[in-house]
């Protein structure tokens, strides 16, 4: 018995009403003169996202997220939802890819056509993916959380029974973020049934996560080196706060982000901002603001701004007597150990070479890509790029 359900997206007409009051009826701060967005979004930027929101064609948004098959299932006594997006190649390989915070399943969605009908689209039908995009436990539409609980371990574990429930039997993981460990834990914990897994991070990502995340060994780094990547971790340390307030007092945070849509649009474009490769453009100008304002949305009309909050709070608290989100089940963290099927990594954003001198010094991780463009979020910033990377690390694990 599968236990799966159809699903379709259907915000109510009250809900659209509500979100278009709030923005109307929006109170906004003042922004001491000479300060810029070293303090936060600035006040004209975030008005003008705020009014391109409130002109946003909700009903058109909703029509395009459900031209994508959607299913939920129970897991665990959690709701999950996923777009289901099957190939027409038979021989397709079914590709498990999860986003991170502050994104959603909606991030991955220009890659459906390409990565499940490269016929169409110029490619080679031998590299056709079926998709399956679930949102993590308090994102989206995998709400409400139904207790406390859901680190990247349990979610991982969940995953991999939707996998099963789908039919799955043999698959590949990819993941950003959160959904980078993510798809590292579905490769220990289902080893047998996992192709392959592979991730893609920016530098400033990558290094982010050497700091208390990864273990790596900075005396390989050379002087030159050093300087660079501590020059990274000082910027990272001026932009931490986010992390700080969600991994450590979530619920107080989610009541501004549950009641304001202007403070959940803030909290959430700041870092796509800060995030993506800029190269010099305006605020906004290396991914479509419309896909923003639609994940915006989701998050705005599911709730879900303080329940994402929370699975940042549980990745840092795990229950007492529980596996923790790094726990792969015997004596070794998921991050201490390399997982037991291959391995690929797409660095996004730079050319530099502090990160594999960090992560891979050995060449242990033999499908190794790095890419001057792109950023945290490349299904968003260069889709074709990251579907290439995707097709050549896979290709011989069929």
């Amino acid at each position: 018995m599968t236990n799966l359900s159809d699903f379709r997206i259907q915000v109510p007409d009250a809900e659209l009403a509500d979100l278009h009051a709030r923005l109307a009826a929006a109170r906004w701060p003042d922004q001491i003169p000479g300060t810029g967005p070293e303090r936060g979004v600035p006040l004209d930027h975030l008005r003008g996202l705020a009014e391109r929101w409130a002109a946003l064609d909700w009903r058109a948004a909703e029509a395009r997220l459900n031209e994508f098959p959607q299913v939920t299932a129970v897991v665990d006594g959690q709701t999950i939802h996923a777009f289901h997006v099957r190939s027409p190649e038979p021989d397709a390989l079914p590709l498990l890819l999860t986003h991170g915070w502050p994104s959603s399943p909606v991030e991955f969605l220009d890659l459906a056509g390409p990565l499940t009908d490269p016929r169409a689209h110029g490619g080679d039908p031998a590299d056709a993916f079926h998709l399956v995009i679930p949102s993590l436990p308090g994102f989206g539409f995998s709400t409400p959380v139904a207790g406390p609980g859901w680190d990247l371990g349990r979610s991982a574990r969940a995953f991999a029974e939707l996998m099963a429930r789908l039919g799955y039997d043999r698959y590949g993981a990819h993941g950003g973020d959160m959904g980078a460990g993510l798809s590292g834990l579905v490769a220990m914990l289902d080893a047998g049934h996992v192709a392959g897994v592979h991730v893609a991070s920016d530098v400033q990502g990558a290094i982010g996560m050497s700091d208390g995340y990864v273990p790596v060994d900075t005396s390989r780094l050379t002087e030159a080196q050093r300087e660079r990547y501590d020059a990274v971790r000082a910027r990272l340390a001026e932009a931490r706060g986010y992390l700080a307030i969600q991994s450590t007092r979530p619920q107080t945070l989610g009541y501004a982000l549950t009641d304001s849509p202007v403070g959940q649009l803030a909290w959430i474009a700041e870092k796509f901002e800060a995030w993506t490769d800029q190269q010099g453009l305006r605020p906004g100008a290396a991914f479509d603001v419309d896909v923003l304002l639609t994940i915006v949305s989701l998050y705005w009309f599911t709730r879900s701004g303080s329940s994402a909050a929370h699975a940042i709070y549980e990745n840092s608290h795990p229950l007492p007597g529980t596996a923790s989100a790094c726990d792969t089940g015997d004596d070794e963290s998921a991050w201490d150990a390399a997982p037991s099927v291959p391995t690929g990594w797409a660095v996004f954003g730079g050319l530099d070479d502090v990160v594999p001198a960090l992560f891979n010094a050995d060449g242990a991780i033999a499908h190794w890509s790095q890419f001057a463009e792109g950023g945290h979020f490349p299904a968003l910033e260069c889709p074709d790029l990251l579907a290439a990377d995707l097709r050549t690390f896979f290709r011989d694990l069929r």
